[in-house]
């Protein structure tokens, strides 16, 4: 099957493209927004781009009605915000967050989810996820007939809870993904959640 992308409308490439590029990670985003409240929302078009500086990209469309979403905003106005790695526990708690809500209503109180200080930041994270970003606003690009919204945040400080670390075969620390439990965007309402885990050395 041959899709030529020329013949299709936006959302038919949307569908498209979320179906074959899979899995996606999911940064589940704290931001704060006008009124004091805190919004919650997950974006999958969102990865690791540098090291130096330490820079993560989302790309954020728009609401239903045209205008841009909360999180962009938030993000743009208010700069600090701290993004998430949700596990696969997790799944139902991070859709119902995508809900299209009034920008002064908070999903977190909606959900009933704890937060907890962020040592040395001043955005919360949430107390239900094992690795937060706490990030800034460092960038962005308005790209597409839709003028889209790339936004590049530098990561200023990462938690990784002990519950999910372990050691290498060197004996140092690291991050143990099946610990973790990431839950990875696929296409249309599926998620995709760790299987086993590979190890290939690279070439010297």
């Amino acid at each position: 099957m041959l899709i030529d992308f020329s013949t299709l409308t936006p959302n038919q490439i949307y569908h498209w493209m979320t179906q074959s590029i899979v899995p996606r990670p999911i940064a589940w985003v704290l931001s704060m927004n006008e009124v004091g409240g805190y919004n919650l929302a997950p974006f999958s078009y969102f990865n690791a781009i540098c090291s130096d500086p330490p820079l993560v990209m989302l790309s954020v469309g728009k609401k239903p009605d045209g205008e841009h979403k909360d999180t962009s905003t938030n993000l743009i106005a208010r700069k600090n915000f701290v993004i998430h790695i949700a596990n696969s526990h997790l799944a139902q708690l991070v859709t119902d967050s995508s809900k299209t809500l009034p920008a002064e209503t908070s999903e977190v109180d909606e959900l009933e989810l704890e937060l907890l200080p962020f040592e040395g930041f001043d955005i919360p994270r949430l107390a239900c996820c094992n690795i937060a970003m706490a990030c800034s606003f460092y960038q962005v690009h308005e790209l597409g007939r839709n003028q889209q919204r790339v936004i590049y945040a530098e990561v200023h400080q990462l938690f990784v809870s002990d519950e999910v670390m372990s050691q290498d075969a060197k004996g140092r620390s690291k991050v143990d993904a099946l610990r973790v439990d990431p839950l990875a965007r696929l296409g249309s309402s599926e998620y995709a959640v760790m299987g086993n885990v590979i190890s290939i050395p690279r070439p010297k």
